[in-house]
């Protein structure tokens, strides 16, 4: 079981890489102990800027900085990273091209019971739509450190989604095969391709096993770079099976499912179910209670897939 959230992954990356590259800085708008960066202060005090409860003036001075020539990394809840400060991301961060990478931390749904006002259901469509932006969604710890080792070797603005709580692993530590900016490929299948990222990598690779127990043929990919998505293996992945199932902790509007869609219509036109979570404020609860209610798990992902395929 692990216990280890994707936002100390990134912390731990960060607190290495900066004893030896001092322009490593990470910025927090009083979000520090949520964002997982505590041990980063401690370790780093003259490579971090607390910015208080001002999200908009984190992307800006983290923008500031990246033109002084430092790898900026600013840190706050997705919920209001995504949407109080997006003009700054627009404009400071991915228009003026700074090496900022933004963390939204808490993201999806992990606030559970505080509701609409704290869930960040929109950031995909949000952050995806900013030309010179990248968006990712890694699905466990052992992703997340290969890609913010990865982030550090470019000078690229970048938005990083994680959740709040830790996630059972997709990948052993030894063995990540990760690349940068391909998706990664799970299992490949010949009735049902599924393309999940971030937390539902993991019940979509269950539901896999699930079907596979009754013998359905499902692929799975780890779209973890949902921008620039990894178009070549969403066609090859979608002209090897018969139909494609999305699943994303985010509105189907302008999301991971809304951009395959687009993809397979235009280069191998097969049905696309999207299961995401819906146009309204979504149910209060934990994390799980709530992808529960919406199918967001093994189950519901495995049901929806049989329900496709016998529609064709």
């Amino acid at each position: 079981m692990n216990n280890i959230p994707n936002r100390q992954a990134i912390c731990d990356v960060l607190i290495e890489k900066a004893n030896t590259d001092k322009d490593i800085v990470v910025l927090c708008s009083d979000s520090r102990g949520s964002a997982s960066m505590t041990d980063y202060v401690k370790a780093h005090p003259d490579q971090f800027v607390e910015v208080g409860i001002a999200e908009q003036s984190l992307v800006s001075v983290a923008a500031g900085l990246a033109r002084c020539g430092k790898k900026a990394f600013a840190a706050s809840p997705a919920c209001f990273l995504s949407t109080r400060s997006m003009e700054q991301a627009k404009v400071d961060v991915a228009y003026s091209n700074t090496n900022v990478t933004l963390i939204g931390i808490s993201g999806g749904v992990s606030y559970g019971a505080l509701g609409m006002t704290h869930h960040s259901a929109q950031d995909i469509a949000v952050m995806g739509s900013i030309p010179n932006m990248r968006v990712y969604i890694p699905s466990d710890r052992h992703q997340t450190k290969c890609l913010i080792e990865a982030l550090l070797q470019d000078q690229k603005p970048a938005y990083i989604r994680v959740g709040r709580n830790p996630v059972e692993d997709v990948y052993a530590e030894d063995n990540v095969p990760f690349e940068m900016d391909k998706a990664t490929v799970l299992a490949e299948g010949t009735d049902v391709a599924i393309v999940a990222c971030g937390e539902m990598v993991r019940p979509a690779k269950e539901a896999a096993e699930l079907l596979r127990e009754k013998g359905i043929s499902a692929g799975v990919l780890d779209m973890y770079c949902v921008k620039p998505i990894d178009k070549e293996a969403v066609v090859k992945a979608a002209s090897k099976a018969r139909c494609v199932v999305t699943v994303e902790e985010h509105t189907y509007i302008g999301g991971l499912g809304a951009m395959v869609a687009q993809i397979v219509s235009a280069e191998c036109p097969k049905k696309v179910k999207n299961l995401s979570l819906p146009d309204a404020p979504v149910v209060t609860g934990k994390s799980q209670e709530v992808f529960d209610h919406y199918g967001l798990n093994r189950e519901g992902i495995a049901k929806a897939a049989e329900e496709l395929l016998a529609s064709l």
